[in-house]
């Protein structure tokens, strides 16, 4: 097999562009580690120990007292931040502290509270059409059913995932948030977009008793280190096995 010798002239130009490089440039992402069965695994497990200790006092941001509240939190934080929601909820359990009452609500009423959180109508419509079926169908206590809660309206696997996790004590799953799906990808964890086959490849991955805690580390850890836009990978403690770290 013969293989072409480069050029005097292509070897002086490549030469000539690295020495122009600009001082100080950053080097490129490199590609996502091809990790695969027990290497993968122990990559995953590495991850997950140093998060451990970077965050001991990782938890659930929202602020709630029973399943209904995280409930209703988890479904008015959609495309809104959880410091808002918290600014948000303690008028709203005022005034309706349970299905029952909620159920009960002028959608409008509804509305003017929950404004600052976006999306305010959609978001009505869901917790006044949750809390209908929370105490028409279930006695007004929320169901500890994966498939009963993602039947209620405004709920789909994620928040289902939030509520058994953390308010039930239920490792059913593994909550998929902007955070984990980027730093799940970041990590050479999946190649995956979708928020659910994410989900299915993280399950392996990880002891199930961890299921709960493992999107609170990573969305800790994305939120104040692997920044969406500005990842501050000089500052990481998971650069050096990270297969997307910037040097």
């Amino acid at each position: 097999m013969t293989t072409k010798k480069r050029s005097a002239s292509t070897k002086s130009a490549s030469s000539q562009s690295a020495s122009t490089k600009p001082a100080g440039a950053k080097r490129p992402r490199r590609p996502r580690a091809a990790l695969r069965g027990a290497p993968l695994v122990a990559h995953a497990r590495e991850i997950e120990q140093r998060l451990q200790l970077l965050y001991p006092n990782a938890h659930c941001e929202l602020d709630y007292r029973s399943p209904f509240e995280l409930l209703v939190a988890t479904i008015l934080s959609a495309q809104c931040t959880d410091k808002r929601v918290n600014m948000v909820t303690p008028e709203l359990f005022r005034r309706w502290p349970d299905a029952q009452a909620l159920a009960a609500a002028d959608a409008a009423t509804v509305e003017d509270v929950i404004r600052s959180t976006g999306f305010f109508r959609s978001k009505a419509k869901s917790l006044l059409g949750m809390a209908r079926d929370v105490a028409g169908r279930h006695g007004g206590e929320v169901p500890a059913a994966m498939d009963d809660l993602i039947a209620l309206p405004g709920v789909g696997r994620k928040t289902a995932n939030v509520l058994l996790g953390n308010a039930m004590g239920r490792n059913d799953g593994i909550v998929v948030d902007t955070h984990v799906a980027r730093l799940a990808t970041r990590l050479g964890l999946t190649t995956e977009t979708d928020a659910e086959r994410i989900e299915q490849a993280l399950m392996p991955l990880f002891a199930r008793d961890g299921w709960t805690m493992l999107p609170h580390l990573l969305i800790w850890h994305g939120r104040r280190v692997c920044d969406a836009r500005k990842p501050r990978c000089p500052d990481c403690s998971l650069a050096d096995i990270c297969p997307s770290a910037i040097a």
